[in-house]
């Protein structure tokens, strides 16, 4: 557990990235079928029972929420599914929030999976317990707070499962935690934060597709994250953009647009993004961790990488830039016509790919 007597103790050298040894060689036969049908391009690994769903933008909400306190926050959550059924782990991005997985629980848990979905730091009715912490988004912080989560809830290990910050978040565990993370699906691979990396342009085609990175480097940037307005109109303006084919209602943008009402959002959204440039400072107390994270240290669980087509951010390559990061039993699936909100744009690939790793 993540308390007082062991934080110290995570945030040092802790034990290495363990690998679980090398990926499978022959894709099972459902595989090759789900990437002949178009869901995906099968690899490696063993798919499990065919999940079905009712297809996105079929459900519109969680059937209620739970808080608990967890390390330095009060966590908001949904959990779906039999209380001592295996954990799974749900985690949104950027600018989302847990509906992003509305659509991939419920099948989830009716497969007898307990399925947990948290707000962020900074999102929905998550809140930090002190007025005094900083409102602090580094990438080890969020990591941190997922771990101290399980250990509240009583989780010793989860499939993690996520994408955008949600996907970096979930790799860290992976690498720095492995004993934490049964096993795990990363939209967009291998997500954790080289700063030293950021320091260097871009092509411009790709810098441009980050322009809100470079507008919340400014002050104005900051203005417009703290007024409830212009919030709205980024935010939105994201959406569209990052996910072209995705027809969503004002209604489905707007029930996640609450969640970025949290008193802290645009503090810690800023602080994200700011840090990730190195225009901001990060805590003392996460040095050791991010000191391991510079090493890009590899992920040895079972793991299923996906890529959205329509996602600017999809590295090209098919998986290839980051396939040297992951060690042990391995699966890359690529989604056509497919944006960056994945899972809500496609639950069911999302849910099945949940199910399959659990199998690896």
């Amino acid at each position: 557990m993540i308390g007082r007597r062991t934080f110290g103790k995570a945030l040092g050298t802790g034990a290495a990235a363990v690998s679980l040894g090398g990926p499978r060689a022959v894709p099972s036969a459902s595989a090759s079928a789900s990437a002949a049908a178009g869901h995906g391009t099968a690899t490696h690994g063993t798919a499990g029972p065919a999940v079905r769903t009712a297809g996105s933008g079929a459900r519109t909400s969680f059937p209620h929420l739970k808080q608990i306190r967890a390390g330095l926050l009060d966590v908001g959550y949904a959990e779906l599914g039999p209380a001592r059924g295996p954990a799974v782990i749900c985690l949104h991005g950027w600018p989302y929030d847990i509906h992003s997985y509305v659509d991939v629980a419920p099948p989830l848990a009716e497969r007898g999976y307990r399925v947990i979905v948290p707000y962020l730091r900074g999102h929905g009715t998550t809140r930090f317990l002190s007025g005094r912490t900083f409102r602090n988004a580094q990438q080890s912080a969020i990591a941190v707070d997922i771990v101290a989560l399980m250990d509240a809830l009583k989780i010793e290990k989860a499939v993690l499962a996520g994408f955008d910050w949600g996907s970096r978040t979930a790799d860290i565990i992976a690498a720095l935690w492995p004993e934490r993370c049964k096993a795990l699906v990363s939209v967009s691979g291998y997500l954790v934060t080289d700063l030293r990396a950021n320091l260097k342009p871009l092509a411009p085609a790709a810098e441009h597709a980050w322009w809100y990175q470079y507008y919340f480097a400014t002050e104005r940037g900051r203005l417009a994250m703290e007024d409830r307005t212009l919030r709205r109109d980024l935010t939105r303006l994201v959406w569209e953009t990052v996910s072209p084919t995705w027809d969503f209602d004002d209604a489905t943008f707007e029930r996640t647009a609450a969640a970025f009402d949290n008193p802290d959002y645009a503090a810690v959204v800023i602080h994200n993004y700011r840090w990730r440039l190195s225009l901001a400072e990060g805590e003392r107390r996460y040095d050791g961790l991010e000191k391991r994270l510079a090493g890009r240290p590899v992920i040895g669980v079972p793991t299923i990488t996906l890529d959205a087509e329509r996602d600017p951010f999809t590295a090209p390559g098919g998986g290839a830039s980051y396939r040297d990061r992951f060690t042990g039993a391995y699966e890359h699936r690529a989604l056509a016509g497919i944006g960056h909100n994945l899972p809500q744009e496609a639950p069911t690939a999302f849910a099945q790919a949940v199910v399959d790793v659990d199998r690896f």
